[in-house]
């Protein structure tokens, strides 16, 4: 049992840079960085100023980036099981036409991310009526995730399938669930590593840069745009290849963007769970270390 979990927690945490949505990571990412910075909705001048500000930046960062990892893995996973737990049987209608949702989610993101490029924060929908920041609320984080488990079902469901799916339609419930949260511990994991250090990044760069913060998210944008775009494309490629399998590997941009997500998969097989779990650890306890040294410094 201890090596199928071990094998579901591996599995979840390659899912999370499968070659199919590994580029929605870095929009994560930047969507993470450019959500919470002056110009997308926040004030520059509305939290308190000195070192104790800082602080409670550095610890709201860390809440903040666990927060929107654990709604974004729960998106994840729950499509995952609803595809296979319920979908399965229609899979062979369903995924030729998966392709068209990544496609529409990729030029979304490029819009959202030309909007930050050009300066401007997340428009309001109407009066007295706001559009929540991506990551400000749960259920975008939820939302996004789940975009992220349908452009990967193509590539990474196999391994969910043989792993998790398996178990639970052979009656093992107790033990497809251990496999399951397995699973999303995984991706997690991976998630939430790289999350906490952007957001960490973000708050000593900005604390540092405060006149350098207006363009933070303008960086975030580019990003954004970047990897939507790449999503979109490779969603396209897909369409592609569906019509004609003679195009698989044909395609020198789907070449490099595979060949570095080979490389990223390869260090994440090779560092293994417990190296994440410990610079996860490390973050964190970084963040609060630095909050309790400003205190220090301001009561002295």
């Amino acid at each position: 049992m201890q090596a199928t979990l071990l094998l579901a927690l591996t599995a979840g945490m390659l899912g999370a840079v499968n070659p199919c949505g590994f580029a929605l990571l870095p929009a994560y990412l930047s969507v993470l960085v450019a959500g919470n910075s002056p110009g997308s909705g926040e004030q520059a001048g509305s939290a308190p100023a000195g070192a104790g500000a800082g602080s409670r930046t550095a610890v709201a960062a860390v809440g903040r980036a666990l927060r929107c990892t654990v709604a974004l893995t729960t998106g994840y996973v729950v499509v995952f099981g609803v595809f296979g737990l319920l979908l399965a049987p229609l899979t062979g209608w369903l995924m030729p036409r998966l392709p068209w949702l990544t496609v529409v989610f990729g030029v979304g993101l490029v819009a959202l991310g030309v909007w930050l490029l050009a300066g401007r924060s997340l428009p309001t929908l109407g009066t007295g009526m706001r559009a929540p920041r991506l990551t400000g609320t749960t259920a975008s984080m939820v939302l996004f995730g789940m975009a992220y488990a349908i452009a990967s079902l193509g590539c990474a469901i196999g391994p969910f399938l043989a792993i998790v799916v398996s178990s639970l339609r052979a009656g093992s419930t107790v033990e497809g669930v251990a496999l399951f949260i397995s699973y999303a511990a995984g991706m997690g994991l991976v998630i939430g590593v790289t999350a906490l250090a952007v957001a960490l990044m973000r708050v000593s760069a900005v604390s540092r840069l405060r006149r350098a913060a207006a363009f933070v998210p303008r960086i975030g944008g580019a990003v954004l745009t970047i990897a939507g775009a790449y999503v979109a494309y490779y969603g396209w490629y897909e369409l592609r290849l569906v019509k004609d399998l003679r195009t698989s590997g044909q395609d020198p941009i789907v070449n490099l963007a595979s060949d570095l997500q080979r490389e990223l998969s390869g260090v994440v097989g090779r560092l293994g769970a417990g190296w994440f779990v410990l610079v996860l650890v490390g973050l964190v306890l970084t963040a609060f270390l630095l909050s309790r040294r400003r205190r220090t410094s301001v009561g002295s």
